[in-house]
């Protein structure tokens, strides 16, 4: 598969092939040469990825080669068993569930689910999931507080479908129902946004004990080009709206939207999924040995709490006019 190049990583990867290229030759006097395009190499990435804007990041995680769930799940996890259906109309590929053994630890997982290529993508409908993914998903969460289990929900949607088929079933009830039944599941739960956070779709999954976020994440009520579109009655300003949203990592971290932000290996997790998934696998097991470790009562009032304190305001009719 080809690589996808966004054009502010367009600089480094040239710079990598120069420097593979002299590395080939095996020539010795390319040496000095060599070890001074990596020193410049070590300072472009600095300069790049130390300074990305929103919309940079939008493009990160948005990014082709990224990791997806079932990538993640491959690494993380052992003896995988997936499971089909909600028991009500079908099987809706764009959410994956199973069960499976992570670090000697049983546990119950669900996610989005994206596709590489064209095939792939229009099966999985590109990662957006209708009303029976969302029930599928609940279905297995319960299991999950049946038997004692904790869950990891992967969140990596730009949206839910918004087809009129998955209407006419009831999208907007199943996300409310699996935000409900989220906030009381009586087991631990960990959701970490990989890749795009997208508006209820990610909601659907996104209710949990400790939630994450890889670095070039972004998590947000709506896609920055939709924002643009609504307000600026211009698409094109989505890079504007992106800053605005505050839809990063950082950003979202500083509002206490999320918990903790997951470090990717330099340039992003799709340069390295081997080491992205090294990096999420230690930080799931730090964050679930510390949540498991909670009596179920108090892992439930400090959830309830957790999503209480967010969305702070002032009520301004209380102040008096001067």
């Amino acid at each position: 598969m080809p690589r996808t190049i966004k054009d502010f990583e367009r600089p480094i990867i040239e710079l990598e092939d120069a420097i593979d290229e002299l590395t080939r030759a095996k020539d010795p006097r390319y040496a000095s040469r060599i070890k001074a395009l990596k020193k410049k190499l070590r300072k472009l990435y600095d300069e790049t990825f130390s300074n990305l804007t929103a919309w940079q990041r939008v493009d990160l995680a948005r990014h082709p080669d990224r990791p997806y769930m079932l990538d993640y799940v491959a690494q993380i996890t052992t003896d995988f068993v997936e499971l089909h259906g909600d028991r009500f109309f079908r099987d809706d590929p764009a959410i994956v569930v199973g069960l499976g053994i992570f670090k000697g630890r049983d546990v119950v997982i669900v996610g989005h689910q994206k596709g590489r290529d064209v095939k792939a993508r229009i099966h999985r409908n590109f990662g957006m999931p209708h009303p029976e993914g969302y029930r599928k998903a609940l279905r297995a969460m319960k299991l999950a507080e049946k038997f004692k289990k904790p869950v990891i929900s992967i969140v990596d949607t730009p949206a839910a479908y918004p087809g009129i088929g998955a209407e006419e079933r009831g999208q907007a009830e199943a996300i409310a129902r699996n935000i409900y039944e989220m906030s009381r599941l009586r087991t631990p739960i960990v959701v970490v946004v990989t890749g795009e956070g997208g508006s209820g779709g990610a909601l659907g999954l996104g209710v949990g004990d400790r939630v994450m976020m890889q670095e070039n994440s972004i998590y947000s009520v709506i896609p920055p080009e939709g924002c643009a579109a609504i307000l600026f009655r211009d698409g094109k300003r989505g890079p504007e709206a992106a800053e605005a949203l505050k839809i990063t990592a950082k950003d979202l971290l500083g509002l206490g939207i999320i918990d903790d932000i997951i470090e990717e290996p330099p340039g992003g997790a799709h340069r390295d999924p081997v080491a992205a998934a090294s990096v999420l696998s230690e930080k799931l097991d730090a964050t679930l040995d510390t949540i498991c470790k909670m009596t179920l009562d108090d892992l439930l009032e400090a959830r309830f709490r957790k999503f209480r304190a967010m969305g702070r305001y002032i009520d301004k009719s209380t102040e008096k006019s001067p």
